[in-house]
């Protein structure tokens, strides 16, 4: 309880002596009952804190490659680093790699390591660890489908080779895939190239700042603590015991859980896009002026504040916002008016004793984040000439109901690559292509962006939004955020990205009592 409460129990003593002339008065009942209030509620000042702490899952893999729990991913950013890392605007940086050339003919990408990189026993990071890492990650639940078009990874020469089913000139966006060193992957704790190593005491688990690493910069703790969380719901809980100070949160996944507590949020921007599909089978859903007037009727920005609790940012292109290249030029501002406008010119001029059109959107019940920006969306484009209701369901239900085309709409979401390639979603052959979408513009188009190169790639890039913008086959709503809920006031100049929370430690300042 606050002081407001406080508040509430004096003003009730005083509406019962003032409204009771009857009860006798005692001697200074306010001020006793303040002071018991007082020292009853107001909370007690925070233990000064020495030390940061970090959740992790004690006895489970810190392999970057085979790990799937956020909190463990978390921890492993500060062990592991891969040949490239993404910055906040998804351009890629180089980190392990030293040089790198595409053989567009032969579909080979070739790139070199860094001659001083290594690894926290002191040996060299080499092509052939580097190889061993990305072959594992083909068949890796986490990065399997990013590497969907790589045949073949080896160490030739001093040099990693990769292979390529189809050309593909920014595979350096889809490397930033955390490299240990071969042989210790079966590890609890592979050994990996970070600015700090795995160590363990007396008082438990512990990273400790790397003598050996390669970069020599500056961390800004020589040690961080590691607490053993077994799942969300004990990490949150220790987060608001003040028990450890950062967190990774998707607030709006299925298993959101409110967390207790003050503490400061840093915004992650994410590639997961949530978009509606359409289905392009169905006779009503053919003409992309109806299309287009559908994406048109979509508040994206209120859609994200109010439904998704301002964890996302409205975009009406197939790429994040924050991506250095996005296009805001192609954007149109919301307006219910122009909505109406476009509907009443894909629809025709209004017939007397017409019925409403009516379609249905398809959600997923099990998050209800999503249900509730569904039925924003349902409620935005209904009006006296269409009408759209929501159809909520289980998972199940709703991945077999895609499948087979059972759907007008439905509420999407898939996570893009760093180079905007969405070719699953409209390509003739895409596994997400639920709506039935292709044209050979399309694929054109597609096969530009996979090819193109520097300038002339944001130009491929332009021309795919803009043809994807013409005929509408899925209408971009936002790209998901992820929050770094931090203890408050222990952190400044944070640069989070999605992979690394820890993205320029060197530039933080953690501020600890000595």
């Amino acid at each position: 309880m606050k002081r407001s409460l406080l508040c509430l129990l004096l003003a009730l003593v005083l509406l019962c002596t003032t409204g009771c002339s009857d009860w006798e008065a005692a001697d200074d009942p306010l001020g006793e009952l303040s002071s018991f209030y007082q020292t009853e509620n107001d909370e007690p000042e925070p233990e000064p804190l020495t030390a940061l702490t970090l959740p992790y899952v004690s006895g489970e893999t810190l392999d970057p490659v085979t790990a799937t729990d956020t909190v463990q991913q978390t921890v492993g950013a500060l062990l592991y680093e891969g040949l490239f890392a993404l910055d906040q605007q998804f351009q890629p940086q180089p980190v392990l790699a030293d040089s790198w050339e595409y053989d567009s003919q032969r579909l080979v990408w070739t790139i070199r390591i860094r001659a001083d990189a290594l690894f926290s026993d002191g040996s060299a990071v080499t092509a052939q660890d580097v190889a061993a890492t990305l072959e594992r990650a083909r068949t890796s639940a986490r990065y399997a489908q990013r590497l969907e078009d790589v045949t073949g990874v080896a160490a030739r020469n001093g040099a990693v080779m990769i292979w390529l089913s189809r050309p593909l000139s920014t595979l350096p966006c889809r490397l930033d895939i955390p490299v240990v060193k071969s042989g210790t992957e079966s590890r609890a704790v592979p050994v990996g190239s970070g600015p700090y190593v795995f160590a363990q005491d007396d008082g438990g688990a512990y990273l400790t700042a790397s003598t050996l690493w390669w970069q020599d910069a500056a961390v800004p703790l020589t040690e961080i603590r590691l607490q053993h969380c077994k799942d969300r719901d004990s990490a949150l809980y220790a987060f608001s015991s003040r028990e450890i100070q950062l967190l990774v949160l998707d607030l709006t996944a299925s298993d959101g859980t409110g967390v207790s507590g003050s503490g400061d949020y840093t915004e992650i921007p994410t590639p997961v896009m949530q978009f509606i599909g359409m289905n392009t089978r169905r006779t009503v859903l053919e003409d992309p002026a109806l299309r287009r007037a559908l994406s048109a009727g979509i508040d994206r920005a209120t859609l994200v504040s109010s439904c998704l609790l301002g964890q996302g940012t409205a975009a009406q292109l197939p790429a994040s916002p924050a991506y250095s290249s996005y296009d805001t030029a192609l954007e149109t501002a919301y307006s219910a008016a122009a909505y109406t406008r476009a509907l009443n010119e894909a629809l025709g001029e209004p017939r007397e004793n017409e019925k409403p059109r009516t379609l249905t959107l398809l959600v997923n019940q099990e998050n209800s984040f999503k249900v509730t920006a569904a039925e924003e969306v349902a409620f935005s484009l209904s009006n006296q000439r269409l009408t759209v209701t929501v159809d909520a369901v289980p998972w199940d239900t709703f991945l077999s109901r895609l499948q087979d085309g059972n759907f007008d709409l439905y509420y999407g979401e898939c996570r893009l690559t760093a180079d905007w390639d969405v070719s699953a979603l409209v390509g003739w052959e895409g596994s997400l292509n639920y709506g039935g979408w292709g044209d050979e513009e399309t694929e054109r188009l597609l096969s530009l962006c996979r090819t193109a190169e520097g300038d002339s790639r944001n130009a491929a890039l332009h021309d795919l939004w803009e043809h994807l913008l013409d005929t509408a086959p899925f209408a971009p709503v936002c790209f998901k955020s992820l929050s770094v809920l931090t203890t408050e006031g222990v952190f400044s100049g944070l640069t989070p990205t999605e992979t690394n929370p820890f993205f320029r430690m060197g530039r933080w300042s953690v501020h600890l009592e000595k």
